[in-house]
């Protein structure tokens, strides 16, 4: 995974963009075109203002970003964060990636680094709060697994810059140094994401939906390291694709949020990893 960035630049790169159209948390109306609205910028990553399908406009708000980009540092294999106190802060981007406000945590709602590179934060106010403050709706997180040959936009709030590729496959294992990911996105060369785009969502650019979230790059062809992740298939064969950049579906999210956005590792479906 990219390792996390310290500090915030002042300087961040300007990136041309298409629209992310803001749709009602809601209806979760399709977003036509892709930008930077509603995505936010962590301190050291990026990441998310998101939904899940059945979320409703005055449900407490949730942001998505990576379990290595945790305050807390990486959580090691088969360590779980579940509902840790926090009182982040993120800063939401309208749709051109300009600041429009700070976002504040409540709470962890999960993190983790096995299986999958996911952290889940839980925000002290409503989608409908921040719809009507900032004019920023949440992107819906997709329900369905992502499909090979997608075009797809991984949207950095850190860099505010947006790549352009598709989803070239899927790595049955992902392994990086101690940490193993499970039915990776794998993207085309044109998506070369560099540190601090850690966390940024993996958008679908046909629906406008979140159907992974960026997590790391195979930056020098080095086989199984920190920073350069390498495949493992059925039969224990390892692949290493240098300059090649993966991400961690997040379809199963959705499955262990019930009513109120209420998180529940033991919902019928939810097979995110347990503590």
């Amino acid at each position: 995974m990219k390792k996390p960035l310290i500090g915030t630049l002042a300087t961040l790169l300007a990136a041309g963009a298409t629209t992310l159209a803001v749709a009602s948390p809601a209806q979760a109306a399709p977003r036509a075109t892709v930008n930077f609205a509603g995505t936010v910028a962590l301190s050291n990553c990026s990441g998310s203002l998101v939904r899940m399908p059945g979320s409703t406009a005055s449900d407490p708000a949730l942001v998505l970003s990576n379990g290595h980009c945790l305050e807390s540092g990486m959580p090691g294999p088969g360590q779980v964060v579940l509902n840790q106190a926090s009182s982040r802060t993120f800063t939401l981007l309208n749709a051109s990636g300009g600041g429009v406000g700070t976002l504040r945590a409540t709470k962890v709602v999960y993190g983790a680094m096995t299986d999958t590179d996911v952290s889940i934060y839980q925000l002290n106010t409503s989608y409908s709060s921040i719809q009507s403050r900032y004019g920023i709706a949440p992107l819906t997180v997709a329900a369905t697994h992502p499909v090979q040959g997608t075009s797809i936009k991984v949207v950095s709030g850190y860099w505010k810059k947006i790549y352009s590729c598709s989803v070239d496959g899927f790595a049955y294992r992902l392994k990086e140094a101690d940490w193993t990911f499970k039915d990776s996105v794998r993207y085309t060369s044109t998506c070369n994401v560099i540190g601090g785009t850690s966390g940024s969502p993996v958008v679908d650019a046909s629906s406008g939906q979140v159907v992974a979230v960026n997590n790391t790059i195979n930056e020098s062809g080095e086989r199984c390291t920190l920073d350069n992740p390498c495949e493992v298939d059925q039969n224990g064969t390892v692949t290493v694709r240098r300059g090649i950049g993966y991400a961690q579906e997040t379809y199963g999210i959705p499955a262990c949020f019930a009513a109120g956005n209420k998180f529940d590792l033991t919902l019928p479906g939810c097979t995110l990893p347990r503590p």
